[in-house]
């Protein structure tokens, strides 16, 4: 049975959201999206696009002139996802035309010193492209590059973007400003310092967490009646009892549990240092129930697998919409980065240094893991009023 393309372009819409809101984007910018490919679907299901021209450059340009406004972002951003899923065989983007050498070598002395994913190389060249083509656009000399030419480029270049993707894209424009600067020294002054956006306030949000009746109550919302209740119940194990991404716990595989010696080996961590962790009894309890009651059978190593043939690793995405879906069923808010979050509190809770909450956490630098101080009332109370709690 073939699926309906409208029905299977919705799922693949759901569960990019799911994978959105599981990787740390914000719940405006996931609805801000979630309205653009609704429209997405309502424009392709109104010109009767077939399935094999739904993801094509064409359709994307109709689509946004259609709409009279910017529209894009949520589209090329679904599109990628599915890609990256191996779901759809057109790339968005054709391969980038070599660069001139300071920007190329600039790309090169950065993944060597950073070690940076492919994808963050790739946005990080998406910005380069752009600056170069404007500058190029412009007449504008690299070497002779002045400030105010950096903000009209900017200004140009963020239309549509969120706060947040523009604060990334500053970034790494200031690297590229520094490496001009200094050890190319083709400008003569870091200008890097000078590129800065409208300040925000308020904007800063401490992260969220689950009470320890919540948490009860996820735990006895399990019934272990499916396949699905004993498989997600490991899930929602390893994100609160070890804090761990929806990416990590995808990703890990049969051979990086040892049952003997109760340890779990991450070897892809957000900060690129593989670890061994400790495996608590109950979460070790689970893993085994659902690899004998639940898993099924096949040559995949990667631990968790869908229930649904062909059997199949699951991705980051899904297992964020799982552990949701897990939250929802017990009545209770947020996302399986709410169960890390809560995992970081407990261990702030037992007196866990900000230092040993980073390594723990895998966190790639201090800053991430000193959010968590603002989030502990109790503590706070303690430090603040001397209150013995």
């Amino acid at each position: 049975m073939i699926d309906n393309p409208i029905l299977t372009l919705k799922r693949d819409i759901d569960e990019y959201l799911q994978w959105m809101l599981s990787s740390g984007y914000s719940f405006s910018t996931c609805q801000t999206y979630r309205n653009e490919l609704n429209s997405f679907v309502l424009f392709i299901i109104q010109k009767q696009i077939d399935q094999d021209n739904i993801f094509t450059l064409y359709t994307l340009k109709k689509f946004q002139n259609d709409t009279q406004t910017y529209t894009g972002p949520a589209v090329r951003g679904l599109w990628q996802y599915l890609f990256d899923q191996k779901r759809i065989h057109q790339p968005i983007d054709p391969p980038h035309p070599r660069l001139p050498d300071p920007y190329e070598d600039y790309l090169l002395y950065y993944n060597q010193i950073r070690k940076v994913r492919p994808y963050q190389l790739a946005r990080i060249r998406k910005v380069l492209c752009a600056f170069h083509d404007y500058l190029e656009g412009h007449n504008i000399k690299l070497s002779l590059i002045r400030i105010e030419q950096i903000d009209a480029f900017l200004a140009e270049f963020f239309t549509g973007f969120s706060p947040n993707t523009r604060t990334t894209y500053r970034t790494y424009i200031r690297g590229f400003l520094k490496y001009l600067h200094y050890p190319r020294k083709i400008i003569r002054k870091d200008l890097g310092p000078l590129v800065v956006g409208a300040r925000q306030v308020a904007q800063s949000k401490p992260p969220k967490f689950l009470r320890a009746n919540e948490i009860k109550r996820l735990f006895d919302s399990f019934d272990f009646s499916s396949f699905t209740d004993i498989r997600n119940y490991a899930l929602v194990q390893l994100a609160y009892g070890m804090g761990l991404r929806p990416e990590e716990i995808s990703l890990i595989t049969l051979d990086d549990i040892s049952f003997a010696q109760s340890e779990l080996t991450l070897t892809k961590r957000k900060n690129d240092r593989p670890v061994k962790l400790p495996l608590p009894e109950n979460i070790l309890k689970a893993i085994t129930a659902y690899i004998i009651g639940a898993r099924p059978k096949s040559n995949h190593r990667r631990l968790f697998l869908n229930l649904v043939a062909p059997y199949r690793p699951i991705s980051a995405g899904s297992v964020g919409q799982h552990i949701t879906e897990c939250m929802r069923k017990a009545g209770l808010p947020g996302s399986a980065y709410w169960l890390r979050h809560t995992y970081a509190q407990n261990l702030l809770e037992a007196g866990s240094s900000v230092y040993e909450i980073k390594e723990m956490m895998g966190h790639v630098t201090i800053n991430s893991s000193e959010k968590y101080l603002n989030i502990h009332i109790e503590l706070m109370r303690k430090v603040i009023f001397d209150e013995e709690l």
